[in-house]
């Protein structure tokens, strides 16, 4: 029998300030002024009693290259995946609190599937911090390529070792136009110093907060770099992504949002296989590796010049159930280590949600 997943995510009679706001895996769902005021009261929250609140759907689709990815036998997304990759965020974000470290943007967790977040100011810089020299990092390099993001990357190196320190690598979140030494193409790389030259730009408040956002990235990884190599896997790389909010006592503050050190945002690598010499991914990063085996092109899936032909690719070709099954393995099976816990999946989650959500006062029967 084929298990459900939850494919749609933004058509959930959730009742909404505004149009849903859909993501490649994630849909948000605004809240009013009003449901926002009355649920901080009503469940005591610990926000600002201004703060907007919306309700975060994920689901248990499936990106990658920039495209989603359906299976046959309607299995159009991955069972398991949206409740492994909230359930390791959570985790990961308590322990940041349990060091120390900066809040973030949940405040009610009701569903596997679903989290109460509050507003944040995103910064448009995606944070990328690597430990490991792999992926597209190593393809610059074999072709001779020695720096990156304005970093001089040192002789000697070989694939899929470490880096000599942890280097960070942003790279902008959405198109930022009129900067002439920024594209204005999402997602690329960018230095350090195109950050501190347009602040306002990338949504910083400071240059002190720029030194602000790459120590709490450096200590997030650390965190869970160690927890991670406790159960004997290997951090490799991730991307965090930051914002600011009004915290309950007025204080502007700098946070963790989106979600952290996921199999769908981070490379893992099993320790025990690589000391063998062999890489064995416990992320997504399994999931690209086999589209780039299955299809008989795989320049299609790394040629940004072919994109139309990579989205027709993915339109046209269901994956086969065993492919699709193994991912959710992978996603399973390491969320479970790391949380500690058989990871549920919901058998029915829409409906799951809704009723979740009922007592909420945000449903629309």
């Amino acid at each position: 029998m084929i298990p459900k997943v939850l494919e749609i995510n933004d058509k959930l009679p959730i009742r909404t300030d505004g149009p849903v706001h859909s993501g490649k895996v994630r849909s948000v769902y605004w809240l009013s002024a009003e449901d926002s005021a009355r649920l901080i009261k009503e469940k005591n929250y610990a926000v600002n009693a201004d703060a907007r609140l919306a309700v975060m759907v994920i689901s248990d689709r499936i990106s990658a290259f920039d495209c989603i990815w359906k299976g046959e036998e309607g299995l159009n997304g991955i069972p398991g995946k949206g409740a492994a990759l909230n359930s390791v965020a959570l985790h990961w974000f308590k322990l940041f609190e349990a060091n120390g470290l900066a809040g973030n943007h949940i405040v009610d967790c009701p569903h596997p599937l679903v989290w109460i977040v509050q507003q944040a100011k995103p910064l448009r810089v995606e944070a990328i911090c690597r430990q490991y020299i792999t992926g597209s990092m190593w393809r610059d390099y074999a072709k001779g390529i020695r720096e990156i993001c304005g970093l001089p990357i040192p002789e000697g190196l070989e694939n899929n070792t470490k880096l000599p320190e942890l280097i960070i690598t942003p790279s902008t979140k959405g198109i930022i136009r009129g900067l002439d030494d920024v594209p204005p193409v999402d997602d690329v790389n960018i230095t350090r110093k195109n950050i501190t030259d347009h602040l306002e730009e990338f949504n910083f408040e400071s240059a002190e907060d720029v030194d602000l956002y790459e120590k709490l990235l450096k200590e997030g990884f650390k965190v869970i770099s160690d927890a991670l190599a406790k159960i004997d896997q290997i951090f490799v790389d991730t991307k965090f992504e930051f914002g600011y909010i009004e915290n309950a006592q007025g204080e502007r503050k700098l946070i963790y949002i989106d979600e952290v050190g996921t199999p769908d945002s981070s490379r893992i690598w099993d320790g025990a296989a690589y000391r063998e010499g062999k890489i064995l991914e416990n992320s997504k990063e399994g999931f690209r590796q086999a589209l780039l085996n299955h299809f008989p092109d795989p320049d299609i899936l790394l040629n940004k010049n072919r994109m139309d032909e990579r989205e027709a690719l993915a339109i046209d070709n269901k994956l086969p159930v065993d492919l699709m099954m193994s991912v959710s393995k992978t996603y399973t099976g390491i969320a479970e280590k790391i949380v500690g816990r058989e990871i549920p999946i919901p058998s029915d989650p829409e409906s799951e949600i809704i009723e979740a959500l009922r007592p909420y006062g945000i449903i629309e029967d």
